[in-house]
């Protein structure tokens, strides 16, 4: 039970290893997790350790695993069996190796080839629109009026004659472009060709998926009438600039229709082909989909044991591996037994060699949990892990943690609440574990189950305290308050209709009963107005004694690390003042909390002094404050000799560490 609230002893030692049964036998120190390796190799470059080729063979699998995964997509969950897969043996990994190059060469050729049929696909349904589109302009043109050609587009050409004449004499480009950059490029074909163009574009209907991206496109179809090779140019010269995508387009009405015949012949095949493409690419999918999350744990696995025995040294002779590993000492049997059985699984004859190592480095802190431990330990750690062998907080967090939490939260209703959601969680444990669930946030809920049903216990218990329960109170035993003996005395009828609000008079005999509550605050409080100024008062002044109380329970427990190693000039300097300090100056304004609530009653409440100003004139020194009588008799004397404790205190530590200092 030591462990429990001590970090564990451990033991650095040697350990020496055949070559042939390293690899398993450091596998079985890793399926254990009670090992840490010691880098014997810092000054040797990464790149030039013994398994560095074994690690690089690890990371190009997990790249073709990654690709896999990705191919995937983020929606599928991969299905993960029970249990965790056994670290491959050496050997396997080379079938590893074939398996995934080749689902990776395949795939990658599918890929390739699905991303050029899409392509092609894309480039034959714009020529499909293009051919319609341009059909239709062309037979819109045959039946134009004499007055089409108007003053702004005659006059680029001078032509004001048939459409027949104006084909005869013109050439045109047709093409496609996205639907965003119509209007740059309408723009600046204009002012390259100085006008001398007549530009007609329409949208296609159909939106076009990008054989890339996967995205959906909009695209507008268009054809420029031009006169002149030097303005052919120009316009392919733009056309290539906003990627727009120029296509062949016949003259002849009979030669485009015959060209779209073909072109849809084209797309019904590309249709067949791409279907069986995509098929192709789902069954090498589905190969890979119900072993990927094993073969992921596996390589991660054989990466791991590289990377460790990239850590060791090898003889001279080139049969040892010599490895240093801290380990705890509780735990040496389980260390000799993982490495008798990987010595067994490698098929080795000579057993591995442990030999205690003598050292002044400082060992590693190791705090062992399990699952109901293991969100409290978490907790402390992100704070900080303690030394080796100190006093681990941890078990002592289990209580103070929750219970601080309800003191700030204490709601019964919110804390029932809170209960159902951790005891779902706890009954449903093995169930919830099964599902192997990766999102971030339900695994902090779930690893931190008992943390939530401790601190839903407790805000019950504080909501009890509070007399809350989702801001209602209960009145279990009825309240100590009476309001008839303030309208047989006190209140009159003028009085009652006259008044926004009423005040219950305790010094009257009867209003109050003199007992409290038996157990938590009266319910009467909650339809009081000055509801908020009592209980908050309450609950700091609470807060404050819990809180105080709280430090000085540290304190202490760092007095048990000193003394465990035998670090006298730390109790002197260090725990002695740090016990001064806190309980002349807050244990003194716990004190006076306490004195205050026992002392003063209803009869002199209203000349009670104030604690905040008696403690502000303590760290001011000033002992006269007229304003604030004292607590008690002689409370100036006791406040003095607190003070000057603290200095005399305060001096000898100063000189005391610049001695040390000074001899150091």
């Amino acid at each position: 039970m030591a462990s429990a609230f001590r970090s564990e002893e451990m033991s650095l030692m040697q350990l020496f290893l055949q070559v042939e049964s390293a690899y398993c036998c450091v596998a079985e120190l890793g399926e254990l997790g009670l090992v840490q390796f010691r880098d014997l190799n810092q000054s040797v470059n990464s790149f030039q350790r013994k398994f560095v080729n074994e690690v690089r063979r690890c990371e190009s699998l997990e790249r073709i695993l990654r690709f896999l995964e990705s191919e995937m997509g983020d929606d599928v969950q991969l299905p993960k069996p029970e249990k965790y897969p056994e670290t491959p043996l050496p050997r396997e990994m080379i079938d590893l190796e074939t398996i995934l190059e080749r689902l990776d060469g395949e795939l990658q050729e599918a890929n390739h080839n699905l991303q050029t049929l899409r392509q092609n696909f894309l480039e034959l349904t714009e020529l499909k629109h293009l051919l319609k589109k341009t059909q239709d302009f062309f037979e819109t043109e045959t039946n134009l009026p004499d007055d089409f050609f108007n003053e702004d587009t005659s006059g680029l050409l001078e032509l004001r004659s048939t459409p027949a004449a104006v084909a005869a004499k013109l050439g045109f480009i047709a093409g496609v472009i996205k639907r965003e950059r119509m209007g740059p490029f309408e723009r600046l074909l204009w002012r390259a060709c100085r006008g001398n163009i007549y530009l007609r574009f329409s949208e296609m209907d159909t939106p076009l998926e990008d054989p890339v991206t996967q995205e959906e496109m909009k695209k507008n179809v268009f054809i420029i009438f031009y006169q002149g090779e030097q303005l052919k140019q120009k316009i392919k010269k733009i056309c290539e600039g906003f990627r727009a995508t120029v296509y062949p387009c016949p003259e002849s009405a009979a030669e485009r229709r015959e060209m779209a015949d073909g072109v849809n012949t084209r797309i019904e095949d590309l249709n067949t082909v791409i279907t069986q493409t995509e098929s192709l690419r789902q069954e090498l999918l589905q190969q890979a989909f119900t072993n990927l999350w094993t073969w992921e744990v596996k390589v991660k696995k054989m990466k791991a044991i590289y990377h460790i025995l990239n850590s060791c040294n090898i003889d001279v002779t080139q049969q040892c591996v010599i490895a240093e590993i801290w380990f705890p000492v509780a735990d040496t049997g389980r260390i000799k037994k993982a490495l008798n059985q990987g010595m067994e699984r490698s098929g080795s004859t000579i057993n591995p060699i442990l030999t205690a190592v003598q050292s002044k480095m400082a060992p590693p802190t190791f705090n062992r949990t399990n699952k109901f431990t293991a969100g409290f330990q978490t907790i402390v750690d992100a704070y900080g892990v303690g030394s080796y062998r100190e006093i681990n907080p941890a078990p002592y967090t289990i209580i103070t943690f929750p219970f601080l939490f309800a003191v700030m939260f204490g709601d019964c209703g919110h804390g029932a609440v809170m209960l159902g959601f951790g005891l779902w969680m706890i009954l449903n444990e093995k169930s919830l574990l099964a599902q192997n669930n990766d999102n971030e946030i339900w695994k902090t809920f779930f690893g931190g189950r008992y943390l939530i049903l401790l601190m839903s216990i407790f805000s019950i218990y504080t909501g009890f305290i509070y007399n809350d329960c989702f801001s209602k109170s209960f009145n279990i035993f009825g309240s100590s308050w009476h309001v008839t003996p303030m309208f047989n005395k006190t209140w009159t009828d003028e009085i009652v209709k006259a008044s926004e609000a009423l005040q219950l008079d305790p010094k009257e005999p009867g209003v109050f009963s003199g007992n409290p509550y038996p157990f938590g605050i009266d319910p009467i409080w909650n339809i009081a107005k000055n509801k908020l100024t009592f209980l908050n008062s309450y609950k700091m002044k609470m807060s404050v004694v819990m809180g105080i109380t709280h430090m000085l329970f540290g304190v202490v427990l760092s007095l048990f690390n000193h003394i465990y190693f035998k670090r006298t000039i730390n109790i002197i300097l260090q725990f002695i003042p740090e016990m001064i300090f806190i309980l002349s100056l807050f244990g003194y304004l716990v004190f006076m909390i306490i004195f205050k609530w026992c002392h003063y009653d209803v009869r002199d409440a209203q000349t009670a002094p104030s604690i905040l100003i008696h403690f502000i004139n303590m760290f001011l020194f000033s002992y006269n404050d007229k304003a604030n009588r004292p607590l008690y008799e002689h409370q100036v004397e006791t406040v003095i000799k607190c003070d000057l404790l603290v200095s005399t205190c305060m001096s000898l530590i100063i000189s005391a560490e610049s001695e040390c200092a000074s001899e150091m």
